[in-house]
């Protein structure tokens, strides 16, 4: 069986899967905060394998195109072909060559010409021998070249959902960068004979990104890193903590952060106040609506490009919102099942809190014109190891990782957030909708 036939095949059952959760959803069945989690993983699954089986597809066509008949060449049936023409698809994972290089620095206890030798004798390309036979270790770690680097930040598109909507990265250029601003136009208006034009001049303002420290802890089993040769599945997994972990720490920083020397600000303390509007208690639709529309309205009412605009909340909003139905008992919001609302797109995150409020049960919607939200990176990354560190688990609790035979990598990156117009956020608080669900 073919790989693409395969992948087709696995798509498949997740598809019928996923359909009989919306079939049930479809019926007025209220579906468990498991299936919805399904739900949801199922979505994030077929989405992948499409990925692949393009991929798999573009790989085969290639590869019939680039193909030569035995018994035959350019110069006649017997004669030899006259050059070799060939084409390489990578269909390693994004982020698989800084994967390789934290787990070889991990088996070879930190040792880096060790990490050098182990890669060359287990097979991995040169790219990895070269840089763990190069760099020269830092205070912080081990500095991933750039073009590895930029690799990773590539990948993490998908993970972080403020970049997947569309935030413009830029390099930032010895770790600063300021982006002028118009907050004041000029006054255009028509004049009667022998008057006077008026004069007015632009007010500019600057938004300012300055390099800031963001580091991620990943734990990794050493069953894992145990494998020294060349493994695509191990380097996936890798990879993917690596980029997830990652993710969710730019997401938490670029929603909601406050903001300092320290910190990037995050959306929910760009909006200017008159922005943030709160939702309806126990609202009927007619109010939920007039309620999205006004986000929507403060950003066309400010004359915002609304170039890329989209929503930002938790999985428990969006359920809640997709539920609701009208009188005749259709869906209130269909097109939530193509990934919009009201005309626009939307991202979910966890890292957006359903705790808020004295009850612990409020959340907040965002909608922002992403075009006008910039990522300043410097573009590198360093990767250090310990296997007898501790760190703190999800739940707040110390965790030892020598005591779970774990190896503990660190990434360290720098960047800042920023909105270069602070009237293209506007953010829904006190959200309760879907609280016990």
């Amino acid at each position: 069986m073919s790989l693409v036939t395969q992948l087709r095949s696995e798509r498949a059952q997740l598809n019928e899967t996923l359909q009989a959760l919306a079939k049930k959803d479809a019926a007025g069945e209220q579906l468990s905060a498991e299936e919805l989690q399904q739900f949801t993983s199922l979505e994030t699954q077929i989405g992948e394998l499409s990925a692949k089986i393009a991929r798999a597809e573009s790989a085969e066509r290639l590869n019939a195109a680039a193909a030569v008949p035995v018994n035959e060449s350019a110069r006649g049936i017997n004669g030899p072909p006259a050059g070799a023409h060939v084409t390489v698809t990578d269909n390693a994972p994004p982020g698989a060559s800084v994967a390789q290089v934290a787990r070889l620095l991990a088996a070879a206890g930190g040792n880096q010409q060790h990490a050098a030798q182990m890669a060359q004798e287990g097979g991995f390309g040169q790219d990895i021998v070269q840089t763990l036979s190069t760099v020269t270790p830092g205070a912080c770690g081990v500095l991933i070249p750039a073009n590895m680097a930029a690799s990773v930040i590539e990948a993490l598109r998908p993970r972080s959902v403020v970049r997947s909507m569309g935030a413009v990265s830029l390099p930032l250029v010895n770790g600063n960068m300021t982006l002028p601003r118009i907050k004041d136009s000029t006054v255009v208006g028509y004049i009667g004979t022998e008057t006077d034009i008026p004069v007015t001049d632009m007010t500019f303002a600057d938004m300012k990104l300055q390099a800031k420290k963001m580091g991620a802890l990943v734990p990794i089993s050493n069953d894992l890193l145990s494998f020294a040769g060349i493994n695509p599945r191990v380097d996936s997994i890798v990879a993917n903590d690596l980029l997830i972990s990652t993710g969710l720490a730019e997401d938490l920083h670029y929603i909601r952060s406050a903001g300092s020397a320290l910190l990037p600000k995050g959306l929910r303390y760009w909006a200017l106040p008159g922005n943030v509007v709160d939702a309806p208690v126990d609202p009927d639709l007619k109010a939920i609506d007039l309620f999205l529309g006004g986000l929507m309205l403060r950003l066309e009412a400010a004359n915002a490009a609304m170039a890329n605009c989209g929503w930002l909340m938790h999985p428990r909003t969006i359920r809640w919102l997709q539920s609701l139905r009208d009188g005749n008992g259709n869906k209130a919001y269909p097109e939530i099942d193509q990934g919009q609302l009201k005309g626009y797109r939307f991202g979910l995150s966890t890292q957006i809190p359903v705790n808020l409020g004295a009850g612990g049960d409020e959340s907040e919607i965002y909608f922002v014109d992403f075009s006008d939200c910039y990522i300043g990176e410097t573009g590198q990354l360093s990767i250090a190891y310990s296997t007898e560190a501790s760190y703190k688990d999800a739940g707040g609790n110390m965790v030892s990782a020598f005591q779970r035979d774990q190896t503990l990598v660190r990434v360290i990156a720098h960047n800042d957030f920023g909105v270069r117009h602070v009237e293209s956020v506007a953010v829904g608080a006190k959200v309760k909708w879907g609280a016990g669900m």
